[in-house]
């Protein structure tokens, strides 16, 4: 097939890449003419395991292409993917600005049928005002031409996006059109041959599917992290509370690990988002209002840490930080748990000496130069001169330490892990003081109690 995907964020050349790799000819659309520049080198401006070489090798095939040409990308392809951001708005909504734009775009230069496919993450109605867009510019241009809206959703986690494409679970299609539920199986068929995956339902049911999946993640984890905050209360190890409710097959081991607060591109936009979309239509919706409110609360637990660990007192405090991205295999920091602790620790007057394997140029990109923040080479380095340590992302080159070099390296032997990657009794023994989430923290500085 012949496929057009506006957008070369990660869910555009996610999609791109593996379409291409599947066979069809994609062409890739984006305004920014020196990402397209780049992409047309082989070079991906974002990292994601896997991408760059799935890149490479279909521009040297040819089966992918870049364009800035609107003009161009509505001529290429049958299927017109939308897939540029929806960045929340100043109330928390979804901004449709793009996704609009895209579709005006379309009806201005389209000349036979398209289908066009919501394949970023809009609030139930965006297809109809999808529809209504390119209906108007066609009205506009005084021609009529057939075309179809339909909604696809994407479920790709940043750092397995490539393994949720090509691997995942169910392939949502809203449409009630035949000839649409046609196109899209063979969109798809690579990846639709061991076992049916594709799922047709209405339109909006498909647009409500992807913000009801996320919310249900994100209630997840942030039930987990009030239960953890009620543990470190009781006396109670969270990590034995996570255990013992993960062999209960009806809830899982899944998305049940308590931190300092889930971010990202999508959880936090898709939680506040949903929550407006309830409150428009005249519902109060108290769950998903929760479910944020505990996240903003917990992104403040390593700052609170540090400040019980040093009786406030943490002006001049130098803090190495390990981990700058949202999660691991990413180098995303949108709402990530190190920014509100990094700006926490600015205000309050101490440095920060940040180490993180993928999204260092990021925090530059984010930060600048900055006297009170030193980017350093590796986690080891991160340690010098610092009064303490914080986790702030579970990369797998920070589960594995040597404690007494810690013990020996930090200033003061503080750890604050805010993803609870060691055992508490192993830490303490080596003489260091811990602070993790859910599981019993040691005592401040001055000795006196924690809690």
């Amino acid at each position: 097939m012949r496929i057009t995907i506006f957008g070369t964020g990660y869910v555009g050349l996610v999609t791109g890449a593996c379409l291409a790799d599947a066979g069809h000819d994609v062409m890739c659309m984006d305004i920014d003419e020196q990402k397209v520049a780049r992409l047309k080198q082989g070079e991906i401006p974002i990292y994601e395991p896997g991408l760059e070489t799935l890149v490479t090798e279909n521009v040297g095939q040819q089966r992918l292409l870049f364009t800035t040409d609107a003009a161009e990308a509505v001529a290429f392809g049958t299927l017109q993917f939308i897939a540029v951001g929806t960045p929340p708005d100043e109330d928390g909504s979804a901004d449709l600005q793009y996704v609009l734009a895209v579709a005006k775009a379309i009806g201005q230069h389209m000349d036979e049928y398209k289908v066009v496919v919501d394949k970023s993450t809009v609030p139930v109605g965006t297809a109809d005002r999808v529809h209504e867009a390119i209906s108007g510019t066609l009205g506009e241009r005084g021609v009529a031409l057939d075309f179809d809206v339909c909604s696809n959703p994407e479920f790709l986690k940043e750092g397995a996006a490539i393994e949720d494409f090509t691997h995942g679970a169910r392939i949502v299609v809203g449409t009630d059109s035949e000839q649409v539920k046609t196109l899209m199986r063979e969109c798809y068929a690579p990846y639709n041959r061991r076992v049916e995956k594709l799922m047709f339902m209405d339109v909006r049911s498909a647009e409500l599917t992807k913000y009801a999946a996320n919310a249900m993640l994100a209630t997840k984890i942030s039930f987990m992290n009030e239960i953890a905050n009620l543990a470190e209360r009781l006396g109670a190890d969270i990590e034995q509370v996570r255990r013992g409710i993960g062999s209960d097959p009806r809830i899982g081991y899944h998305f049940i690990y308590p931190g300092c607060g889930y971010g990202g591109s999508c959880f936090p936009k898709d939680v506040q988002a949903l929550a407006r979309t309830a409150s428009q239509i005249g519902y109060d919706p108290q769950l998903l209002n929760a479910v944020e409110a505990v996240n903003d609360r917990q992104k403040s637990t390593l700052f609170d840490k540090l400040g019980q660990a040093f009786d406030g007192q943490l002006d001049g405090k130098t803090v190495a930080v390990w981990g700058l991205a949202f999660k691991p295999n990413t180098d995303d920091m949108r709402a990530a748990p190190s920014r509100h602790l990094m700006e926490a620790l600015w205000a309050a007057g101490a440095k920060v000496r940040a180490y993180d394997p993928e999204a260092m140029e990021e925090c530059r990109r984010i930060y600048g130069e900055r006297a009170d923040l030193t980017l350093v080479g590796g986690r080891d380095e991160a340690l010098q001169e610092a009064d303490a340590l914080v986790i702030c992302t579970e990369w797998k080159s920070f589960r594995t330490v040597d404690f007494g070099h810690l013990q020996r390296t930090l200033r003061t032997p503080v750890i604050v892990d805010g993803r609870n990657l060691f055992e508490p009794e192993q830490v303490r023994a080596a003489g260091l003081l811990y602070f993790a989430v859910g599981r019993g923290d040691s005592l401040r500085i001055s000795g006196r109690p924690a809690h």
